[in-house]
């Protein structure tokens, strides 16, 4: 159901209904009820000076619709504007365009950009477009069946380790595709296992989840009042029925007074700014963290911690907001974990010169959060794992995918809905991340629900060029093959350690 109101309220924004044309050209009861939430939820936007994804573009056409000379401005100042997926533009439209199609590509060998047509041709086509490159013809497109998911995960680590040695690569020009972030977990443990260095693109950390986004905004907020970005997310959380209006008349007297939306709380003249029963909300808030504020630098900190979410009673405001009880019971594990962090750095320098102070623990874990987030940009010597989605617009020399299964690329609900050129899409993504060699993999059998499964291979597979495909582990094993690459393999080994 929510899914359906996201869609809905976005497919108004893409289409420039504001809240009210939705109500009033609503077909039915649900439909109104969804205008009624799209109203709240502008709202909302606005109380916490914030946008969503379709506001980047109907805002600024409202504004250049509504201000003809903020429009002049900008069309003096921009003469020329390229449109990336222009195919996905909504209602705006330029009738009269000259097509100019971008065939060059300067990434991949011919092979694969070859491949990748072939594949990409199954799904209709408004503009038809093929991919050509003068690079070399490249090495062949490796697809290696393996008896089950144990095996294709150790194939691909053992893989990586021996291109590495063989050819002189670094971890990080190898990078490994897969359709969903479940088919991660058994091949981090293989990658650990070789002790080979990986990052994961797209995972979530734990600083990113919402319970610790919430937690950490608290803990800001104790030592930094002022901290607006911090005091935005908390203090509707939980609920405490402080409205958009409310909070968007203090943010007006805030500014106005050049003060943080705290400060702005204490002044006499938030009186005449703010809702009465608004502002006494507000101000029961303030007080409590005033009050927590104080017991955090006056008594032992890690109980007044604990205390703050029995406080706000933020277990049983996550039991309302998560799909299980188990759910909520990680979550509030994840809460419990980061007190512990903070316990461990304030025992860790006990008696010593290293000692910290409640507020100097509480900034260290900001400054790894941070890190953290500096993370996603590491290009330090690691392969990288990422999913097909996750890897849009990246390349790399040496690209694995894995799961060619049907079920898992294409998708099973993909099968199930009919829409298999998005799968197609998608394994022309994949395809054409790679710059030099390619490899696929699928699994015999695979588990599911604790049951060894035979699978069917994709049928992506079958699309590929035959004369562009080298098969393995498909017929009897070729024993004087396997040996002569494991000589290669051990000499490429003893070279790198000067033996």
């Amino acid at each position: 159901e929510l899914t359906v109101i996201q869609m809905t309220i976005s497919s108004w924004k893409t289409a420039m209904r504001g809240p009210a044309e939705a109500l009033s050209k609503a077909a039915d009861e649900r439909e109104q009820r969804i205008a009624i939430i799209y109203k709240k939820y502008n709202e909302y936007l606005k109380a916490y000076n914030a946008v969503d994804f379709d506001d980047l573009i109907l805002l600024p056409v409202m504004l250049f619709r509504s201000n003809p000379d903020v429009l002049a401005k900008w069309r003096r100042k921009i003469r020329y504007m390229l449109v990336d997926e222009y195919q996905d533009t909504n209602v705006e439209d330029f009738p009269s365009l000259k097509i100019v199609k971008l065939e060059q590509n300067y990434r991949s060998t011919a092979r694969i950009l070859r491949s990748a047509n072939t594949v990409i041709a199954n799904n209709p086509h408004v503009f038809e477009k093929a991919l050509w490159s003068d690079h070399t013809i490249g090495e062949e497109i490796r697809i290696v069946r393996c008896r089950n998911e144990d095996a294709e995960t150790d194939r691909v680590a053992t893989e990586i380790l021996d291109q590495k040695l063989k050819k002189g690569l670094d971890f990080r020009d190898f990078a490994v595709l897969y359709r969903g972030n479940h088919q991660a977990r058994l091949l981090e443990m293989k990658l650990q296992a070789y002790q080979i260095p990986y990052r994961i693109s797209g995972g979530q950390s734990f600083f990113s989840k919402n319970e610790i986004k919430d937690a950490m905004s608290y803990l800001r907020l104790l030592i930094n009042p002022d901290d607006d970005a911090a005091f935005l997310r908390v203090v509707n959380v939980p609920r405490r029925e402080i409205g958009p209006r409310t909070l968007e008349q203090l943010s007006h007297y805030a500014r106005s007074r050049n003060v943080s939306l705290f400060k702005a709380l204490g002044d006499m003249g938030a009186e005449t700014h703010v809702t009465e029963k608004g502002l006494d909300r507000l101000r029961r808030f303030a007080h409590w963290v005033d009050a927590t504020c104080e017991r955090l630098h006056s008594e032992n900190p890690i109980p007044v911690i604990k205390q703050l979410f029995t406080d706000i009673e933020y277990e049983e405001w996550l039991h309302q907001h998560s799909g299980t009880p188990k759910q909520a019971e990680r979550r509030m594990e994840n809460i419990w974990y980061l007190v512990e962090s903070i316990q461990r750095m304030l025992d860790d320098g006990k008696g010593t010169a290293d000692e910290l102070g409640i507020e100097d623990a509480i900034t260290k874990l900001i400054l790894r959060d941070m890190m953290e987030q500096r993370e996603e940009d590491d290009d330090s010597d690691k392969v990288q794992l990422l999913t097909l989605h996750a890897s849009k617009g990246l390349e790399f020399p040496h690209v694995f995918i894995m799961g060619l299964e049907e079920e898992i690329l294409p998708h099973r609900s993909s099968i199930e809905e009919g829409n298999i050129e998005e799968e197609r899409r998608l394994m022309y993504v994949g395809i054409t991340r790679a710059r030099e060699t390619l490899t696929l993999t699928y699994a015999a059998t695979r588990k599911q629900y604790g049951e060894k499964l035979e699978t069917i291979p994709s049928r992506f597979l079958d699309e590929l060029p035959e004369e562009d495909l080298k098969w393995e582990g498909t017929g009897d094993l070729d024993v004087e093959a396997n040996q002569k690459k494991g000589k290669a393999t051990l000499s490429a080994l003893l070279g790198d350690l000067g033996l």
